[in-house]
């Protein structure tokens, strides 16, 4: 990645959106420290995802079109709380409701 100062690249910005387009991005520093990096189009939409819509996301899958998908869990212990919840002889009864 090609190095600019802030100054030069404002007063070459045609040719670090040329080189940006042709050879990939181009850091742009201010007092000697990285501040900025500009990218072409083509290479922003690659990574923002923007070129395509959620849908088309989900349609670009290699999972799309199958008619059944399985998923399987692995068995693991539960929490005591939902192990005992779950209708068994030591779960708690419901609290009292009634008015003192």
């Amino acid at each position: 990645m090609q190095s600019w100062q802030m100054q030069d690249a404002k007063a070459r910005l045609s040719e670090v959106i040329k080189l940006a387009q042709h050879d990939g991005p181009q850091e742009i520093t201010l007092h000697g420290r990285p501040v900025a990096v500009l990218l072409s189009r083509a290479e922003f939409e690659k990574l923002s995802g923007r070129g395509q819509s959620f849908v088309e996301f989900m349609r670009s899958s290699p999972l799309y079109g199958l008619d059944e998908l399985e998923f399987e869990r692995e068995q693991t212990a539960t929490s005591p709380m939902r192990a005992s919840s779950a209708g068994s002889p030591s779960a708690r009864p419901p609290p009292s409701t009634s008015a003192c």
